[in-house]
């Protein structure tokens, strides 16, 4: 269900995920897939008008915002083993990488209390530089936003399960 969620009218940001390498290890039997999502910018337009650009080579800064882009990319890497019953991923953005960094690992496995239930694990990680007295800003705007990413995954899962 995981693989299928995106794109998805309940998620409107998501505005396309493709698949850019699949591979199966004949070995363990692990899937591993990367792909990148394109997704709307949703950072709100009044950061996006504050928030000069470093330039990091000389150190100055530009009236021109870093954060006035349409779309931004998201790498997902994933690791299935169906023997174990789970799957682990690994998410970054990859735009603005020079000055943020942000990053979320998540587990799907078999429940040890019920088999017919999964435990769900997910972890971020959120790190703004270049962005001045700005930065905390930033960083917190993103964790609610991940935050609220959290809850819709959770229900757009539930979603799509078959009952």
């Amino acid at each position: 269900a995981f693989l299928l969620q995106y794109p998805s009218p309940m998620e409107k940001h998501v505005t396309a995920v493709e698949t850019v390498e699949e591979r199966t290890d004949l070995s363990t039997g692990i899937i591993y897939r990367r792909r990148i999502a394109t997704c709307q910018n949703v950072i709100p337009e009044m950061l996006r008008k504050v928030t000069p650009y470093r330039n990091l080579v000389n150190n100055s800064f530009s009236q021109v915002s870093v954060l006035r882009v349409p779309n931004i990319y998201l790498e997902e890497e994933s690791w299935l083993n169906l023997q174990k019953r789970i799957m682990a991923m690994k998410t970054r953005c990859l735009t603005w990488t020079q000055y943020a960094s942000l990053s979320e690992e998540s587990v799907f496995r078999e429940s040890l209390e019920n088999p017919d239930w999964t435990d769900f694990t997910q972890t971020g990680r959120i790190s703004v530089t270049g962005a001045g007295l700005l930065n905390c800003v930033l960083e917190a705007f993103a964790q609610s936003f991940l935050k609220q990413g959290v809850k819709k995954v959770s229900h757009l899962l539930l979603e799509l399960l078959p009952q």
